[in-house]
């Protein structure tokens, strides 16, 4: 869903990283301290948005609650099964070939209805770029197996918006705790106040909290 990107002369013009990202990194390093020592240190790198909305939430309910390389194995099975990852054609799978993909039950109840609210225009795709992220979040949040978590993720990574504070992750949290707070654990209330610094640019923010723990480019 997003990829890290080098900023650069050899950077590719259709993975170019969201338009207010220099913006965002300035106002960051000016107003907060850690992140004047943060983004220079992790260097020049951005989140890139990629993929399709459906495919996006889909991959994001195959993937709950394993780890990441079953999820893998299961979704490149799984993606197989349609000839093309559409709303239309997931909903013409039958149930066993979904099950022999390596889903749960509960996840192909979850994607049926994934492909339902798109398929019959219960979510307004067209109007996302028009709407505020409360508005989108629920809609997403409707969706059995789409959690506020899922959302703001999708906020953050697919629609690239820039003020995303995904208070339910608690990697972020970490982080926060890592740079902050020397460690000692936060509390929502605790992440709140950090990020009043960060605004309007939290999920800038949070990009570089979380690319501090991860020694890899994140992916979502």
């Amino acid at each position: 869903m997003a990829t890290l990107k080098k900023v650069g002369n050899d950077s590719q013009p259709d993975l170019a990283p969201p338009g207010y990202w220099q913006e965002a990194c300035k106002h960051l390093m000016k107003k907060d301290r850690v992140m004047r020592r943060l983004i220079p240190e992790l260097g020049n790198v951005s989140l890139t948005l990629r993929g399709d909305a459906f495919t996006t939430l889909a991959r994001s309910i195959v993937g709950q609650q394993v780890a990441v390389a079953s999820a893998q194995r299961v979704w490149e099975k799984f993606a197989l099964l349609p000839a093309e990852m559409t709303p239309a054609n997931v909903l013409r799978l039958k149930v066993d070939d979904m099950r022999a993909a390596g889903l749960s039950a509960r996840k192909v109840e979850y994607l049926v209805d994934l492909a339902l609210h798109f398929d019959s225009g219960r979510l307004h795709v067209g109007e996302w770029d028009g709407m505020d992220d409360d508005a989108i979040v629920a809609e997403l949040v409707a969706i059995r197996g789409i959690s506020r978590w899922t959302a703001d993720m999708f906020l953050l990574f697919h629609l690239g918006r820039p003020n995303v504070m995904p208070l339910d992750d608690p990697t972020l949290l970490q982080g926060i705790s890592n740079q902050y707070f020397s460690g000692e654990p936060v509390s929502r209330s605790d992440a709140r106040e950090v990020a009043e610094a960060w605004k309007p640019w939290c999920s800038v923010a949070s990009w570089y909290i979380w690319r501090s723990l991860a020694p890899m480019p994140v992916q979502c």
